[in-house]
């Protein structure tokens, strides 16, 4: 029987079953120094999620998935959160197959501009808000 995590506009917002994600443990102290040293982009959003601060719902930083570090991880959501900065410039081969790794791990991805983030934070947040909403107001 699925159980709601979180309510969002009125609207219940569903956990999702957990499953086993592969993780490349040679990469732990690369994600740890990432961690460390988070853009400005990463440090504001961080400020408006972590410790429940976005409906009570659980955030991790730089999370390993395989062969890959995301910028942040929901758990419970199985949802990836990745903020494009300069240092995507010219990676878009890579971006995609990242992107289709994780997907194809049934993990959902919301992206938004490192500039977006600085720049129309209440947006961003709001439509983050609409993002779980359509994904996770459903049981599966």
């Amino acid at each position: 029987m699925p159980t709601i995590l979180t309510h969002i506009n009125d609207k219940p917002i569903y956990r999702q079953a957990r499953i086993f994600l592969p993780r490349n443990k040679e990469l732990k102290s690369r994600a740890r120094s990432l961690r460390k040293a988070m853009v400005l982009s990463e440090v504001v959003f961080w400020k408006r999620v972590h410790k429940g601060k976005f409906h009570q719902i659980d955030f991790d930083r730089q999370r390993i998935i395989g062969n890959y570090i995301v910028d942040f991880y929901v758990k419970a959501l199985r949802m990836v959160v990745e903020i494009d900065g300069s240092s995507h410039n010219g990676k878009e081969a890579y971006d995609a197959r990242r992107e289709k790794y994780l997907e194809d791990l049934g993990l959902k991805i919301y992206r938004i501009s490192d500039r977006r983030v600085k720049h129309d934070l209440e947006n961003v947040m709001r439509e983050l808000e609409e993002f779980v909403i359509k994904e996770f107001s459903k049981p599966r």
